[in-house]
């Protein structure tokens, strides 16, 4: 993390917690990803389940094509603030909303042959796709593995409806999730073999997301020789739609130490909240990376980090520190833009975070400030 968020006064006083958008490392992602679709020839989209701060979408519009959306809410949002092209999927369409959603998007993509058939005279004009199941799994977690047994998301080649193809002008599909080139090419290679003859139907096919493209290490010269093998080969044109890569490293969670307990161990009881405000840490689970910490014995003083919430299990995790924490010390949790701000959530009354960006110049601009009317308004 930058020694400017520790060091900059306005940072050391804001209010917690806070997410706070490192726009420096927006830019350094969103050039690497516009150099992949410069080289290669694809469009790349912003997938906003991952992240959706529009605050800062016309920055990321002036790298990106446009958006993706899982429903009518973030097509909106999409068209709305970023403009460019709008992509939605959903693995069912709700019939109130379909109409709005296909006003607003460009492609449309279906999960199925049924919803194909229920919806495909609505959407005059726009751009209609098939998302498929390859079966082609390269990952070890059932709830992010579009391809395991008994998945919803897909259609498989034994299912396939090729007289209801006739006329889709595209193939989708997502497998992976904060994977490097080698699964995508294997991911690829399988979609090849298995849906090849339709590939050569269509006039576009998006790769989906979850390419780790901005990490370091990331093999981007197979992946933009992939992209342009793939799309001579067809005569497609080739979309990705990254969430995690656009904000890789790009934002933290400030929070503040209110109190140390002792229970066998030191804890330290902070103002921000794993379930509430960072919820994948429970879900996934994952130990989030926090700015000059170490593993659990690794320094001099270890600490449980957990929440002011009533659940007992609303812990973040074990770490250590070269000097004790006392109350009022800030710490800050890194890889916060994603999965966060789209996920979080007032359970127990617990206030939602500020909204922040780090400009380039140093300065810190509060974007969204919270309150009681946010948590009231979601109930009745």
């Amino acid at each position: 993390m930058d020694e400017l968020l520790l060091a900059h006064p306005t940072l050391g006083k804001i209010q917690t917690p806070a997410y706070v958008l490192d726009e420096k490392a927006l830019l350094h992602n969103l050039r690497i990803l516009r150099s992949v679709a410069d080289a290669s020839g694809c469009r790349i989209l912003l997938a906003q389940k991952a992240f959706s701060m529009f605050a800062v979408y016309p920055l990321i519009a002036q790298y990106l094509s446009g958006t993706t959306a899982s429903g009518l809410y973030e097509a909106k949002l999409g068209k709305e603030e970023f403009g460019g092209e709008v992509h939605t999927f959903c693995p069912a369409y709700k019939d109130s909303e379909f109409d709005e959603i296909a006003e607003i998007s460009d492609h449309i993509v279906f999960n199925s042959f049924a919803q194909l058939r229920k919806f495909r005279s609505r959407c005059t004009g726009k751009s209609i796709g098939i998302r498929i199941n390859p079966e082609c799994s390269t990952q070890d977690e059932p709830i992010y593995d579009p391809c395991a047994e008994g998945s919803r998301l897909g259609v498989r080649l034994a299912d396939f409806d090729e007289a209801e193809f006739d006329g889709v002008d595209g193939i989708h599909f997502h497998t992976l999730c904060e994977q490097g080139f080698e699964p995508l090419e294997k991911t690829v290679n399988a979609v090849e073999e298995k849906f090849g003859k339709y590939l050569r139907k269509c006039r576009w096919v998006n790769f989906g997301g979850g390419h780790h493209i901005t990490k370091p290490g990331y093999d981007t010269g197979g992946l933009i020789k992939l992209i342009q093998q793939f799309s001579e080969k067809y005569g497609v044109q080739v979309y990705l739609e990254p969430g995690e890569a656009v904000v890789l490293n790009a934002g933290w969670l400030v929070t503040e130490v209110m109190e140390i307990v002792h229970n066998g161990m030191d804890i330290a009881i902070l103002d921000a909240s794993a379930a509430c405000h960072m919820p994948d840490v429970l879900e996934m689970p994952y130990r989030p990376p926090l700015y000059m910490s170490g593993q659990p014995g690794e320094e001099t003083h270890t600490y449980r980090l957990s929440s002011r919430t009533c659940l007992a299990g609303d812990i973040i995790g074990d770490y250590s520190f070269d000097d004790p924490l006392n109350e009022g010390d800030r710490l800050c949790f890194e890889d916060m833009a994603l999965y966060t701000m789209v996920k979080n959530n007032t359970f127990n009354g617990m206030p939602l975070p500020d909204i922040g960006i780090l400009h380039e110049n140093g300065e810190y601009e509060l974007v969204k400030r919270f309150g009681y009317s946010d948590f009231k308004e979601r109930l009745s």
